[in-house]
Order: structure tokens, then C-alpha cells, then sequence
């Protein structure tokens, strides 16, 4: 069995070690994130596995707080006639009390430093590079270990990248890599990965199987999680409500379904945020713009003609199609639906048994209450935006997800996926609607077509 490689994550006080440790364990738990300084005061470790092998093993150490003094403290250890090196130094200071009181937090750091691999050296790049981060590099560089610096918060206004590299380069410190734990890029941790094996030729193999678990990981949430909208989707596509005709009994009904959509949606908000290890706060759908509802003419829409046996373009449907059915609004019965009525009665029996109650709750004047197609665009267009912004969201990240107003272009015009029109006859599809059969064969059909649909780019 491979041994696990180890690194020791370093650097100044409350430059972000804890959030990156948080964002590649995707644990929103690890560690204490604070803007106070000094927060993590023990060495704390985490482990990646594959197939249930550890190949990697995170240390979190505390922040390095008076490197100045430390490396003047080094330079004066040297005994007349010595010159010694990094670790050497290192070990004596280590021995001595000084270790144990003045620099007890920066004798951690060099500790699980000198145990390690390499180490990973958090930089905040929105701090300007003074002396001190100069000085801890060279303490740092006194236990011999490889060190792959790391610019966080580059995602934020103000950043100094530029400044940083050219100190780090005058340092040899040419390697590096961006990674910000708030808001990573979605290759991130393929990049950081990659430099390591560069400083650390013994561990390319393990480091590469890391790279292949993170990305098949990847796609199998990105995959999940289409999945989960689709069935949203379909859900909401499916939902109906008869209602009579009387304002209070229609206007109770519309809030109902407005409760019952905006329920059903935070459900898939708080699947989604589960499948992606976040917190079930960081993130709530706004209310829904529901309007009046959607007065809807589904029982004869040509997906519901072809359950009826009637073939779509004759006659009768052809009729229907073009809103010569039910009018909804007055409760009235056209010659359109009285054909289809007779239609029924006289050669289609198996169908009237299912199809009668609503035929006959719309001859009585009720309606049928679905979802607007307005509110499934909103609906789709929320949990892309959701979708989206968990793929680039790190576990560090405190602020809330907004969805209120998305910026996608897509879904806002043009014709609805074929599977939500489909879902609009199939009532049965809906887990919103009594005697729902969720495990029909169809239904998953069209929920794994609407998911591709959905998520197209992946």
C-alpha cells in the first residue's frame, strides 16, 4: 500500500489555511474560520482517500505571528567556528526554551513542517508583501521541505498577484498556484495538484489518481444534480388543481399551489445543497412570482389526445388544439368538446374510466389549476444558477447564494422541453398529486432527457 503523502498547510495569521483546508475536504466543518486573528491555535489534520486508500494527509497549523524576531532569534543559535544548516538550526532551536514559550506557536508550525512532505504556503494576495512574509519564507525554508505558495483571495477586488509573484520569484519560489477558497476555479485543485508533482516527483502517481477521483466526483454531482432539477421539473410540470369556480375557493386553491411549488422547490435547493456538502442556510429561493396561476387547457392538449385515442391533426383534435375544448373562463361547453365527449362514449371506454372525473368536473364548471410555463422557466433557471454557483462556491465561503434574479439567458424564450410538455397529461408523474406513481418507466425516461437538457455544457 502506497504510504500517504503528507503536507503541512503554513503560512502568516489569517491568510485563509483553514478555509483552503475546508474547500479541499469539502467539509464545511473543519477547523474554526474567523476574521480574528489567531484562530487556529493546534495543529488539526484531515485525510483524502481513494477506493479506501489514503493518499493524501492535510495538516492545519497555526498562524506564524513574529517571524521577524524568530529569524533573528536563528541567526545568533550559530556557536563560534559552525555553520550550520536549516535543520540543523531548526533542531536546536526546537531543543531549546525559546520553543517552548516566545515562539511556542511558530515551533508548531516548524514541527509538523519537518514531518512532512512539503508545505503549502497560503498567501492572502490582498495584503501588500511586507518584511515579515519575506522573513517567515526564510524560517520556512530552514526545514528543507518543498513549498508550493499559495494565492488566496485572488477573486477579490484589489488583489496584488503581480506584486506577489516577482517576491516570489526574487525568493525562487517560481511554482505556484492560484487558488482562492471562497471562490475556486473548477479546475483548482487539478492545478494545485499538478504543481505539487512537480516538487514532488515520488508522488506523481498517487497525486494523479487524487486528480482522476476529484474529477469523476465532479461529474458524477454535476450529473446528480441535474437529475434533481429535472424531477423538480417534472413535479411541478405534472402538479394540478380542480378548483370551483368561486373567487374565494379559486383564490385558496392559487395559494396552495404557490406553497406547494415553493416548498417543492426548496427541497431541491436543499438536495442540491447536500449533494455538494454545503450548509442547508447557505442558500433559499426567493418566493415565487406565481401570479393568477395558469388556467390550463391540458386535458386537451395534443400529449393528452394521443392517451385519448384520438389521432392527433384529425378533426377533433385539431379542434381542440386550437382552444375550441372547454372555455375555462365562463364554464361554458363548445361542439369541440361535445365531440370529444361523444367520442368518448362511444368507442373509448377504458379511457372515459380514466379520463371521465376531469371531463366531467370541467362540464360542472371547475377548473384546473397547473403551473404557469413562466414559473418552470424561473424554476430552471434558479437551480442552473444554484448549480452554478456551487461548482465555483468554496466550503471557506460565509456569504448566502442569492436566486433571486438570474443572469441566464437560456429558458427565457422558445418552446419548453418536450418532456415538461409531456408532464402536463401525465398528472400521475407528480409527487405533488395524490396516487402519484413516481416509479413509472416513462417518467424516469423523461426526467434523464429533461436532465441533459438542463445541463447541456457538461
Amino acid at each position: 500500500m502506497t504510504k500517504a503523502l503528507k503536507l503541512a498547510v503554513v503560512g502568516h495569521t489569517n491568510v485563509g489555511k483553514t478555509s483552503l483546508l475546508r474547500t479541499l475536504t469539502r467539509d464545511v466543518g473543519f477547523g474554526e474560520v474567523s476574521h480574528r486573528p489567531s484562530t487556529t491555535r493546534h495543529v488539526e489534520g484531515a485525510r483524502l482517500s481513494v477506493d479506501g486508500e489514503a493518499l493524501l494527509e492535510l495538516y492545519d497549523t497555526p498562524g506564524l505571528e513574529d517571524a521577524i524576531a524568530l529569524l533573528d532569534y536563528l541567526e545568533n543559535l550559530d556557536r563560534p567556528g559552525e555553520r550550520l544548516d536549516g535543520p540543523a538550526r531548526l533542531a536546536r532551536f526546537l531543543d531549546g526554551s525559546e520553543a517552548r514559550q516566545r515562539f511556542e506557536q511558530e515551533a508548531k508550525v516548524l514541527r509538523q513542517l519537518l514531518t512532512c512532505d512539503a508545505g503549502l504556503y497560503v498567501i492572502d494576495a490582498r495584503e501588500p508583501v511586507l518584511a515579515k512574509y519575506r522573513d517567515e519564507l526564510a524560517v520556512l525554508a530552514g526545514c528543507g521541505k518543498p513549498l508550493l505558495p499559495v494565492l488566496n483571495f485572488v477573486s477579490s477586488a484589489g488583489h496584488r498577484e503581480p506584486q506577489w509573484r516577482e517576491a516570489l520569484a526574487r525568493l525562487g519560489l517560481h511554482a505556484l498556484v492560484r487558488f482562492d477558497s471562497v471562490a475556486p476555479p473548477e479546475d483548482g485543485e487539478r492545478r494545485l495538484y499538478e504543481n505539487l508533482m512537480l516538487l514532488l516527483e515520488h508522488a506523481r502517481d498517487q497525486l494523479q489518481r487524487l486528480i482522476v477521483d476529484i474529477e469523476a466526483q465532479r461529474q458524477a454531482r454535476w450529473q446528480s444534480a441535474s437529475h434533481l432539477i429535472a424531477e423538480l421539473l417534472i413535479d411541478c410540470a405534472a402538479c394540478r388543481r380542480s378548483v370551483v369556480t368561486e373567487a374565494g375557493h379559486v383564490q385558496q386553491a392559487i395559494d396552495e399551489l404557490r406553497k406547494s411549488i415553493r416548498q417543492r422547490e426548496q427541497r431541491c435547493v436543499e438536495s442540491l445543497l447536500k449533494l455538494y456538502a454545503f450548509r442547508t442556510q447557505d442558500a433559499a429561493a426567493a418566493d415565487l412570482p406565481l401570479l393568477d396561476g395558469r388556467w390550463g387547457d391540458d386535458l386537451f392538449n395534443p400529449e393528452t389526445l394521443k392517451q385519448l385515442g384520438v389521432r392527433v391533426g384529425g378533426g377533433i383534435a385539431a379542434g381542440a388544439a386550437a382552444g375550441a375544448g372547454v372555455d375555462l373562463l365562463v364554464g361554458g361547453i363548445t361542439l369541440g368538446a361535445a365531440a370529444l365527449v361523444g367520442a368518448l362514449a362511444g368507442g373509448a371506454l377504458q379511457t372515459a374510466r380514466s379520463y371521465g372525473s376531469r371531463l366531467l368536473g370541467k362540464l360542472k364548471g371547475q377548473r384546473e389549476l397547473t403551473v404557469d410555463d413562466a414559473v418552470l422557466r424561473l424554476l430552471a433557471l434558479r437551480q442552473r444558477q444554484l448549480l452554478q454557483a456551487l461548482n465555483v462556491r468554496g466550503h471557506a465561503a460565509m456569504e448566502r447564494i442569492q436566486l433571486d434574479g438570474p443572469q441566464d439567458k437560456t429558458w427565457r424564450e422558445g418552446r419548453l422541453p418536450e418532456a415538461l410538455r409531456k408532464a402536463r397529461a401525465h398528472p400521475q408523474w407528480s409527487s405533488l398529486n395524490p396516487q402519484a406513481k413516481l416509479g413509472q418507466a416513462e417518467r424516469q425516461e423523461q426526467i434523464s432527457e429533461l436532465a441533459r437538457h438542463i445541463t447541456p455544457d457538461r
